[in-house]
């Protein structure tokens, strides 16, 4: 019986941990003197375009050190249903309630990244991209519903200035919810989402072996400009792409 009721106590305390550590991004906390967003701008600004190391490196360092919006922090549930070879299925998982930033919650950076560097944070975290389905549902669950702001494509659409320019264009617009929607609030059509597909090995594009698949940027319609895509490789990342934490 004392083994039993030990047993029992344990995996209630291990499920109370699970229940916390879903519900918080796995971060340390934000220092002091971490960089606002607009200062980390300005150190990667003479950084080359992806694939470069360097520029990803100060990304990940950045995340990994807790220089993310305290906004951030706290995921968001979404509960879906489907039904798989005939049985019914109930699903929780939590997201982040906007796309990856750096800074603080009065001055950060939505940085777009390349798939590589989002799954070396994904195994620092703990988290995973989400599939076009999750995309889909955090569509119909997002209480702010951006309008889709694509600037036209040009060779410099994977360069910071463009990221910097795209940021700016966002937080235009975010800022005029904040009053009905606080930070926090889950948010989407601000970004393509980086996603886990079957596209990633199948139906390749000539001369891209190794692909990133994106997916997404919903209207508040619930109509979306990108189709799943695989024709970008896997080093690729520009001003659109949004890193979702889940």
């Amino acid at each position: 019986m004392h083994r039993f009721r030990i047993f029992s106590l344990a995996a209630i305390a291990l499920a109370v941990c699970l229940t916390s550590w879903a519900a918080t991004l796995n971060v340390p906390p934000r220092a002091a003197n971490a960089l606002s967003g607009q200062q980390f701008v300005n150190v990667i600004l003479p950084m080359a375009t992806p694939p470069d190391l360097q520029r990803e490196n100060w990304i990940y360092a950045q995340i990994a050190s807790g220089n993310v919006p305290n906004f951030m922090r706290t995921l968001v549930p979404i509960t879906t249903n489907l039904t798989i070879s005939g049985t019914s299925h109930t699903v929780t998982y939590y997201v982040t309630p906007d796309y990856m930033a750096i800074g603080s919650d009065s001055d950060y950076f939505l940085e777009p990244m390349t798939p590589l560097l989002a799954q070396r944070l994904d195994t620092l975290l703990g988290t995973i991209r989400p599939t076009r389905k999750m995309v889909n549902d955090i569509a119909n669950k997002a209480v702010v519903h951006l309008q889709p702001n694509p600037i036209p494509p040009d060779p410099n659409m994977i360069t910071v200035p463009y990221f910097n320019q795209h940021n700016t264009m966002v937080w235009t617009q975010r800022v005029v919810t904040l009053a009905a929607h606080p930070l926090g609030s889950l948010v989407d059509g601000d970004k393509k989402d980086v996603i886990v597909s079957t596209l990633i090995y199948n139906n390749l594009h000539t001369g891209v072996p190794k692909p990133v698949v994106i997916y997404g940027w919903h209207y508040p319609d619930g109509t979306f400009i990108q189709p799943e895509y695989n024709g970008h490789e896997e080093t690729y990342a520009d001003y659109s792409h949004g890193i979702r934490m889940v």
